[in-house]
């Protein structure tokens, strides 16, 4: 899930690269754009951000080509920049992420944190919308001993985890 995008940039572009410090724009906690003017409102540019999410060895950013020149825009993000934003509910179950990928759901990666639920994709967390809880809530069980996700006649057990310090 986003792996590291170690390409170098098409030979006859110059490569800018900003800083998050120096981003004018960030993603709250429910995956949400924003600037210092509020919440993003086009669906496009929200898309065209969201699919434009890369990670280097130096954490998340967005790029956009403008002339000859790529920017490499390092943002700020509350949490995580990765969401599930679907759930397809064929078998298996199929989660479509922010980016515009899509992966199968592993029940054995899924886990909550601090009231929220995330699936683990290698060392990558990525966090349930509000929109995607609610299609995966049929699949939801709350137990004696937690919560689990029941497909079929399998049920797995989500287990709690403590926030990072």
């Amino acid at each position: 899930m986003n792996p590291i995008d170690d390409r170098p940039p098409p030979p006859h572009l110059h490569e800018v690269v900003i800083p998050k410090e120096k981003a004018v724009f960030w993603m709250d906690g429910r995956g949400r754009w924003q600037n210092r003017h509020g919440r993003f409102e086009h669906k496009r540019i929200i898309d065209h951000f969201n699919r434009s999410i890369r990670r280097d060895e130096d954490g998340y950013y967005v790029t956009q080509v403008r002339g000859d020149v790529l920017e490499k825009v390092y943002f700020p993000y509350e949490d995580t920049p990765l969401f599930i934003v679907r759930v397809s509910p064929e078998a298996p179950l199929r989660l479509g992420l922010n980016t515009g990928e899509a992966m199968p759901l592993d029940p054995a990666a899924l886990f909550v944190e601090s009231d929220q639920l995330y699936h683990k994709s290698g060392d990558a967390r990525i966090k349930f919308s509000d929109r995607a809880l609610l299609a995966i809530s049929p699949y939801l069980e709350e137990k004696a001993d937690g919560l689990s996700i029941c497909i079929e006649d399998h049920s797995w057990p989500i287990p709690d985890r403590c926030p990072a310090p």
